[in-house]
């Protein structure tokens, strides 16, 4: 009789080992390209994570998540503007970050469906005039409107920005396992299936959908502190730009909307993208909208779910069965 492990250590192994590789590829001379994607897969993951949290798991098509991560860059900006170290900046980016959601939720709370997603639209347009008009640390501005250098970066390595996004986005997939597999996910299911059968249930529809609004505010502010780090430099027209949203709704839809493995998916698939279409900066978004529309007409469920469908799919999940130490 064979030895096999469970299927849960079996993919666990499997998992730290490519999280181990992954984290070497800076000390083994990987070329910096290879660093930059993996970077900014890592970045988009946790945004994706989260924007599937809030819409495929909470209903709520948040379309605000740009405004959180102009804050966070800002607030890092500001933060090394006044001496303190970059990591400050990224700790407090977070932190303004989940104040903002807290403090928005309850007028774009009182919206729903369509109406909750044109209001939540609105707050980084807002924003980004704000920071057109505020110099907030005075100084020298660079670049048009309210542009800022992030100081005492630059002799941070691309190495250390790269662990830092396999932080955010490993710690993005193990918080959205813990959030699923606890009481804030029951609730979340819950609502999901029938809003009002669960509030008159006794479930608190506002404080969970606020709790995992803010989680997502924060967690999307961490990964674009961070993603400021590396760029070194914020403006308003990047920072508030509606490209960021696209980015986690297609990396989402495309992978497979309320499940684990869709945004790891579809992020692969939005980094290519993201550097295919940088020449054709003018029309990348209508590209990506195009190919979000074609999704969700041809494959609404996503490839994950279309997979789960299929017999390969099938094959896969026998190969991790708790049964297979009983086959020959």
């Amino acid at each position: 009789m064979k030895l096999t492990l469970p299927r849960l250590s079996r993919g666990l192994i499997i998992a730290v080992v490519l999280i181990v590789v992954l984290a070497l590829l800076p000390v083994i001379g990987a070329p910096k390209s290879w660093l930059l994607y993996i970077f900014l897969f890592f970045l988009y993951l946790a945004m994706a994570n989260m924007w599937n949290l809030l819409a495929g798991y909470s209903g709520l098509i948040s379309l605000c998540q740009a405004a959180f991560i102009g804050l966070a860059g800002y607030t890092l900006a500001i933060t090394t503007w006044l001496g303190y170290p970059f990591y400050v900046g990224i700790l407090g980016g977070a932190i303004v970050c989940g104040i903002f959601a807290l403090l928005i939720s309850y007028p774009v709370f009182r919206l729903a469906g369509i109406y909750f997603a044109i209001g939540t639209l609105v707050v980084p347009e807002a924003l980004r005039m704000v920071f057109f008009l505020w110099r907030p640390v005075g100084g020298e501005l660079h670049g048009g409107g309210a542009g800022y250098m992030v100081k005492g970066v630059t002799a941070i390595s691309m190495s250390e920005i790269y662990w830092f996004a396999l932080i955010i986005g490993i710690g993005s997939v193990i918080l959205m396992r813990m959030i699923l597999r606890s009481k804030l996910g029951l609730g979340l299911a819950a609502i999901r299936d029938n809003t009002d059968t669960a509030a008159s249930s006794g479930v608190d529809v506002f404080r969970i959908k606020l709790n995992v609004f803010i989680i997502g505010a924060v967690v999307t502010g961490l990964a674009g502190a961070i993603f400021y780090v590396y760029q070194g430099y914020i403006e308003p027209i990047s920072a508030y730009n509606i490209r960021w949203t696209m980015t986690m709704i297609l990396a989402t839809v495309i992978g497979g909307l309320r499940t684990i493995e869709g945004p790891i998916i579809g992020t692969i698939i939005a980094v290519f993208l993201h550097f295919l279409l940088a020449r054709y900066a003018g029309i990348s978004l209508l590209v990506q909208g195009v190919i979000l529309v074609m999704v969700m007409l041809l494959v609404p469920q996503g490839i994950v779910g279309y997979t789960r469908e299929t017999r390969i799919y099938r094959k896969l999940s026998q190969l991790f069965s708790w049964r297979r130490g009983n086959s020959p």
